[in-house]
């Protein structure tokens, strides 16, 4: 699927459903005399190398050819100063509020034309690997954020031969580029925390007075899911993978969960090698309503990098490098020190070659899925058999934040909260993913369950736990008993994991973070219109408490 770059004059109408007020606003932008566009990673790279924001390490970029760069390109870190995580706070979607949307409009056009004073750049890549679902998209930012620039072209796809002809073969749609700008030196006294404000239906986005990356990364997935949610694929956050066992059987499974919650862990690991398996992505992929296939939305991964230290075999595919300190080894050369030392969510650009095992799309249906979790009240795994209460335990995601996440003063990191489908990056109703996940349980069988990756009361559940029952559910040798008095819920009986589910303390528990589900949809039912969600799934829910 191709969005539209360009237009016949008799299309640039007021009333084509492409164009906007604030999309024109964006885009004008990108054609100033101020703007300078950058067209290759090579380019990208080395105004990267030379910028003052920039450490050039003596670690080398592994299968540079492979990702348009110059032989010997070295690794680039840049480092933010307090903020070293994405602010879910700064978010807003055109529409929500009427009020303040008016209110921003002369905001946002004063800070573009503020914005005109500098120097800038603009490069285009492709989100979407595969010709069913390939849009463009195009970012512009300003001089001295080189590394921002070059690690938005590595982690998505930059426009070359290969991909260039994917897109010539992709179905033309009704739907325009994306479009994001963005000025991390933008204040507004409204705005303290700065702005990422989305015009979701128009594909265009503003990202003002922030420069960590993620947001950057973040917004061109916020509007690629959206596109994709219009054309009937289910958009996710997560990873997924294909198990291919000895018998020849295939198991595809899709892990969802918040960062720092086990996903990419699970998404990548080996096995031990007991079964052939390849990797769609860790963090961002759709799937096809009408056929269940699914396809990766990024060639590269935004890694956390806390738990590889300087000698671990992963540093060898980091390209880019953000909020990650630097030492001097033996022979003098700088390089990473790296486990979170400097500060919490330091990340890596990390090459696909990393995963020898990649690939860019799925045809075979997803076979089971999976809601991270980190809730105590729950044993390691749960099987959930009824379509309507599977998709609401995905809509009533409980969980734990991470120092991904730049949080407002006063919100404790390790209080329990609820993110919908593990996607803080929705730009449209919760009913709608509701509808769509119901729809995969219900039409294609797929299987649900529930992985606490966090405590099951007061012991830890280990990944090698997590990965363990995993395997057991693929082998088809998991044990489930009944969990409770219905048949909507099993546990899987898991060795040192067990629990008397009558005693009247660990009822209690489970009945308290049943209740704080119940509750969030009654509230969210009452005070947040984007959040709201069919009646049945309610009365699912408290079905199951009472």
């Amino acid at each position: 699927m191709a969005t539209k770059s360009t237009f016949s004059k008799s299309e640039i109408r007021k009333d084509n459903p492409i164009f906007s007020s604030f999309r024109s606003v964006v885009e004008t932008s990108m054609y100033g005399n101020n703007t300078t566009e950058i067209k290759t990673t090579e380019e990208a790279y080395l105004l990267a190398k030379d910028s003052m924001h920039t450490i050039v390490t003596d670690l080398i970029v592994k299968h540079p050819e492979k990702l348009g760069l110059p032989y010997g390109a070295n690794v680039l870190v840049e480092n933010g100063g307090a903020v070293v995580g994405r602010t879910a706070a700064a978010k807003r979607i055109l529409g929500e509020n009427l009020e303040e949307d008016a209110k921003l409009a002369p905001i946002i056009r004063e800070a573009i034309y503020q914005g005109e004073n500098k120097m800038r750049y603009k490069a285009t890549a492709y989100v979407g690997l595969d010709p069913d679902f390939m849009v463009k998209a195009h970012l512009s930012v300003p001089v001295g954020q080189e590394n921002n620039l070059y690690s938005w072209l590595l982690n998505f796809q930059i426009c070359n031969e290969v991909y260039d002809e994917l897109y010539v073969q992709s179905r033309a749609i009704n739907e325009g580029d994306i479009l994001i700008y963005q000025n991390p030196e933008w204040h507004h006294p409204d705005y303290p925390m700065g702005l990422a404000y989305f015009d979701s239906k128009h594909n265009a986005a503003i990202i003002l007075g922030m420069n960590y990356f993620g947001e950057l990364k973040k917004a061109t997935l916020t509007l690629a899911w959206g596109t994709a949610h219009r054309l009937g694929y289910v958009a996710c956050h997560g990873g997924q993978k294909k198990f291919t066992l000895t018998n020849g059987k295939n198991y595809v499974s899709a892990f969802f969960g918040l960062s720092g919650s086990g996903k990419s862990t699970l998404t990548h690991a080996k096995h031990e090698n007991k079964y052939a398996v390849e990797v769609l992505h860790d963090d961002a992929f759709i799937v096809s309503l009408e056929d269940g296939s699914s396809i990766a939305l990024e060639p590269a991964y935004f890694d956390k990098t806390q738990d590889y230290p300087s000698n671990h075999p992963e540093i060898d595919y980091f390209v880019t490098v953000q909020n990650v300190a630097v030492t001097l080894d033996e022979n003098g050369d700088k390089v990473l020190l790296t486990e979170d030392l400097r500060n919490g969510n330091g990340r890596t650009i990390k090459s696909r070659y990393s995963t020898s095992n990649r690939v860019d799309k799925f045809n075979e249906p997803i076979d089971a899925i999976y809601w991270i979790m980190k809730d105590e009240s729950l044993p390691p795994v749960i099987k959930v058999t009824d379509p309507v209460l599977a998709a609401t335990f995905g809509a009533t995601l409980a969980t734990k934040r991470s120092t991904a996440e730049r949080l407002k003063k006063g919100i404790d990191i390790n209080k329990l909260v609820i993110e919908p489908y593990a996607n803080p990056f929705r730009i449209y109703p919760l009913k709608e993913d509701y509808n769509h996940f119901k729809a995969l349980f219900t039409n294609q069988s797929i299987d649900c369950y529930i992985l606490n990756t966090g405590y099951f009361l007061d012991k830890k559940v280990t990944a090698a736990v997590t990965l363990s029952s995993i395997e057991s559910i693929v082998e088809g040798r998991a044990e489930f008993r009944s969990f409770g008095t219905g048949n909507e819920l099993s546990y899987l009986v898991v060795e040192d994991y067990e629990f008397d589910f009558n005693n009247p303390e660990y009822r209690k528990l489970v009945q308290e973070r049943l209740q704080m589900r119940v509750a969030y949809i009654q509230e969210q039912n009452k005070t947040n219109k984007m959040n709201l969600l069919p009646e049945e799934a309610l009365e699912a829910m408290q079905s199951l408490l009472d």
